[in-house]
């Protein structure tokens, strides 16, 4: 329904090539119509908008992505601009306001709701970042995809993994296989490790 509504907005002024109701949807979507902008959903079924920037980006350099979304939360804002967003609007946003949004990020501006925009100034300036949010620059974070990032930070302010599961519309399989991932990489052995390194680092 959401879809239909964005589609009534800017359909007039924009050409609209495909869209997708989840992570593996928008994958093959992209990837066969090489859109110049997607207009991409923080939490996506079976993965969230990151997950999609990280596997399109690096094959399609060309196409920009601007998240939209109900969320305004740092962390959301962060995660995904750090994965190659070029900008962040919420749900909010008229459909006027969001075709011109749109056009400048396809024009190569970016583009950020105001009170959004000081957190990704926050993020990065001086290799700062806001509360909740890891540095933009720690490496072992970083060889974390987008996706266990997000486990991480669930289990560090200690969901079960099902409450992980309902929350980030994956199965509890997936997220088992996610935390064991996290552990891993960060060569933790447990859940308690992980929760310590997450507060050093004041991810949680």
């Amino acid at each position: 329904m959401f879809r239909a509504g964005v589609r009534a907005e800017i359909g007039t002024g924009l050409d609209i090539v495909g869209e997708a109701g989840s992570v593996a949807e928008a994958i093959a979507t992209i990837r066969h119509t090489a859109p110049d902008v997607v207009l991409l959903d923080v939490h996506l079924p079976d993965g969230g908008g990151p997950a999609v920037v990280a596997a399109v980006l690096p094959e399609l350099p060309a196409t920009k992505f601007l998240a939209l979304s109900v969320s305004d939360a740092a962390e959301d804002v962060i995660t995904v601009i750090r994965a190659g967003a070029r900008g962040y609007v919420t749900k909010t946003i008229s459909g006027a306001d969001l075709t011109a949004a749109i056009r400048r990020v396809a024009d190569g501006d970016v583009v950020f709701s105001p009170r959004l925009a000081g957190f990704v100034l926050d993020a990065f300036r001086d290799g700062g970042h806001p509360p909740g949010m890891a540095s933009s620059v720690d490496p072992e974070l970083d060889q974390l995809t987008p996706r266990e990032q997000e486990v991480l930070r669930l289990l560090a302010r200690g969901y079960s993994y099902r409450e992980i599961g309902s929350e980030l519309f994956i199965s509890v399989k997936t997220v088992e296989t996610h935390a064991s991932n996290v552990l891993r990489k960060l060569q933790l052995s447990s859940r308690h490790q992980l929760t310590r390194w997450a507060a050093d680092r004041r991810i949680v």
